[in-house]
């Protein structure tokens, strides 16, 4: 049976420590309602907390070693959700 996609289960997901599992359902209903802007806060937040965000300083004014950082921090995140 499919998991019900609601705000409410990413909620509960959420408090549980299941930030994942509450990431792919918020994302699953932004991309079903990309308006609702509480979804969107939720995202962003998750975004920052799985370390799924991407830097808000320019790449032009970063060095060689933190675009390494960066891309190191963004395999690992990749390698994790492929070991689940």
């Amino acid at each position: 049976m499919e998991q019900m996609k609601t705000k409410t289960m990413a909620e509960i997901y959420l408090k549980q420590g299941h930030l994942q599992d509450a990431y792919e359902i918020f994302k699953a209903l932004a991309d079903k309602d990309p308006e609702d802007r509480e979804v969107e806060e939720k995202l962003r937040i998750l975004d920052q907390r799985l370390g799924l965000a991407t830097p808000s300083i320019p790449s032009d004014l970063r060095s060689k070693n933190e675009i390494l950082q960066t891309l190191q921090k963004w395999l690992a995140n990749i390698q994790a959700r492929r070991m689940k």
